[in-house]
């Protein structure tokens, strides 16, 4: 590692550093890039530094000495650019293929007028707050900045408030809408894009969905929420309506029959019970989804269906085999829409705590050569044979093949 680098650490690592944002990567794919803050553990200074990994965030805890130890691990090939702020300015660190660093250093105009770094009494309370361990999340939808549905739909005050007994809720959203934002990139934006929410509910998430892409981001959008149920349906309208969102509506139906809609960019399915999640993906497929999010809910189709000797042992419990199922069923719809021609993701949706059924699946379009799906499907195959299982979502790309192979007119 280069001297320069260690040296500007050694001088930035005190109670005057703010944030270190260490990025370009040159190993994306393992590792994007690696934040660090000071933070106060019983009254002792530690640096935070958060990993970014895959679609994971892990975290860390340093004393200075530790830190500098780690150093090299990161600036030796893996890394070419460090941002650190700190109170009393600004160092850019870059680096050459070589390995050779630059280090930049601005001075901040402003600085504090206590700037020793041996006591924390001499600064304020905001600067301590910064310093604590639970420190207060960056949230897409900011409390304290009424949003008129978050108020109709109870989880605000008129004040901007979150209520207390909705702030699960309000953590759900801008969860969502975190992950919605990590696919802008897949979606046009020169175009009018519609999206579809099935089982749509009270919808929270559909709200803050067209809120965010329509008001915060300028997409061109037209949504449509479905749902069974009338009066559920009847109340969002009239917000809809309320609220000024012309091409933001909501229909009573079901997701299996349902045919409004030739072409759709996104397709959005929150808690759809059981099976009719898998009518959901395969509506999405067929209508060429750029984006598929879902977060199923009640797997029950292959509790029924699982059947394996070498298993047999374990699946004997019946709520170790419900769990087991209700993993491999979303793992069998993300590896099915792989064949399919998506990039896929499972991700945690919110807290276990919160609620078990948490998993995500993202899936964004790609374009992928014959033979790679030819292989995929094979193992898929192989897969299901083993687990003795046949799920909804394979049985209904199989039917529409078989009609397909049939329709002579």
């Amino acid at each position: 590692m280069d001297i320069a680098i260690n040296k500007i650490f050694i001088e930035t690592l005190n109670r005057d550093l703010l944030s270190v944002v260490i990025s370009n990567s040159t190993e994306k794919d393992k590792i994007a890039k690696i934040k660090i803050r000071p933070i106060l553990i019983k009254e002792e200074l530690y640096y935070q530094a958060s990993e970014y990994i895959g679609d994971k965030i892990f975290h860390n805890n340093y004393k200075k000495d530790e830190l500098l130890i780690k150093l090299p691990s990161w600036f030796d090939g893996l890394f070419r650019q460090a941002e650190i702020v700190t109170k009393k300015g600004k160092a850019t660190i870059l680096i050459s293929k070589k390995g050779k660093a630059t280090v930049n250093y601005k001075v901040s105009k402003v600085t504090s007028e206590n700037n020793d770094p041996k006591d924390l009494k001499f600064q304020s309370d905001e600067q301590v707050n910064n310093l604590s361990h639970n420190k207060k999340k960056n949230y897409i939808l900011q409390e304290g900045m009424p949003l008129p549905f978050l108020v109709d739909l109870g989880v605000m005050t008129k004040d901007g408030l979150v209520v207390k007994a909705r702030s699960d809720k309000f953590k759900q959203i801008n969860r969502f809408l975190e992950f919605i934002e990590d696919v802008l990139p897949y979606l046009d934006q020169d175009r009018e894009l519609t999206i579809l929410d099935f089982g749509c509910g009270k919808s929270y998430l559909t709200f803050a969905m067209y809120y965010y892409l329509k008001v915060l981001k300028g997409y061109r959008i037209n949504v449509i929420g479905l749902d069974l149920k009338t009066d559920v349906i009847k109340q969002c309208n009239i917000l809809s309506e309320k609220y000024g969102y012309g091409n933001l509506r909501f229909l009573e139906g079901d997701i299996a029959s349902y045919n409004g809609s030739n072409s759709v960019d996104m397709v959005v399915t929150l808690h759809a019970c059981d099976t009719a999640t898998d009518y959901a993906i395969h509506k999405a497929v067929t209508w060429g989804a750029q984006v598929i999010l879902s977060v199923p809910c009640c797997q029950h189709e292959l509790n029924k269906q699982l059947k394996n000797e070498a298993l047999k042992p374990i699946i004997k419990y019946g709520i170790v085999k419900e769990r087991m199922a209700a993993l491999i069923t979303d793992a069998l719809r993300a590896e099915i829409l792989e064949t399919k021609g998506y990039r896929v993701q499972l991700l945690e949706f919110i807290d276990m705590e919160h609620t078990p059924k948490n998993i995500l699946i993202r899936a964004v379009k790609r374009n992928d050569t014959g033979h790679e799906k030819e292989a995929k499907t094979d193992e898929l195959m192989k897969c299901m044979e083993f687990l003795g299982v046949s799920p909804c979502l394979q049985q209904l790309f199989q039917d529409e093949m078989i009609n397909e192979g049939t329709d002579f007119s």
